[in-house]
């Protein structure tokens, strides 16, 4: 009976560490059990119950947003949406960098130059390496923006998602026909994204034309365009 009573009680009781005291009969912590009623048992399981749920809704939605992600390019006239093709995963993050760029430059939009920044902030692509390796630096082409383009005043708030300038939707579509015209299969990488940067007189080609890039370094990328796609998500 007693052993019984003892066992309802253990479970409302929770373990409560006490510091150790400094005296001549103990020098372990002390542990005093302290009683937690019933109400208050079921609001912590109610508490745990909802934290996972919320943890388990958040990383489904965050990997939704992955998978569908693309780039907003210009649908073409006459072609299916089944026979579009797809972006590689290192362009979609490129995007998504060329984005935060432009708000942390406090453009109101997001342009050519943007796009070139993206490429070489995702750093793995073999664009980027291409463009590394022949001197052109995120630092160099950061640069170069703010001669051509200035500073943004400082109490102007780019939007979450500043919107494409015209040179740049053009370049987005540029690729995308490109792709097409190639009758390859395959995705539209990073190459094809720094190829449509070139092929639009704005300020990514002016800055890439300033650091040193031309038609020979164009066709040296012409070379490896597909190759990013091995990696890409599926």
């Amino acid at each position: 009976m007693a052993a019984t009573r003892m066992n309802s009680l253990s479970l409302s009781l929770v373990p409560c560490s006490l510091p150790a005291q400094s005296n001549c009969y103990s020098l372990e912590p002390k542990t005093l059990f302290l009683p937690v009623s019933p109400l208050i048992q079921l609001n912590l399981a109610i508490e745990r119950s909802n934290a996972t749920h919320s943890i388990s809704k958040s990383t489904r939605r965050a990997t939704t947003a992955i998978v569908s992600f693309s780039l907003p390019a210009s649908k073409p006239e006459g072609v299916s949406p089944d026979k579009l093709p797809k972006w590689s995963a290192r362009a979609i993050k490129s995007f998504a960098m060329a984005e935060l760029e432009a708000r942390k430059l406090k453009y109101p939009n997001t342009g050519t130059e943007a796009l070139l920044m993206g490429i070489l902030i995702e750093g793995t692509n073999i664009a980027a390496r291409f463009l590394r390796a022949n001197g052109i630096t995120l630092f160099k082409v950061r640069e170069e923006t703010v001669k051509l383009l200035g500073k943004s005043d400082m109490y102007f708030f780019s939007p979450e998602h500043p919107p494409l300038t015209e040179s740049a939707q053009r370049a987005l579509d540029w690729a995308v026909a490109e792709k097409l015209k190639s009758g390859q299969s395959g995705e539209i990488t990073t190459g094809h994204l720094l190829l449509a940067i070139w092929s639009e007189e704005s300020a990514g080609r002016k800055i890439l034309a300033t650091l040193g890039f031309d038609d020979e370094k164009a066709k040296e990328i012409e070379k490896t365009v597909d190759k990013d796609a091995t990696f890409s998500y599926k």
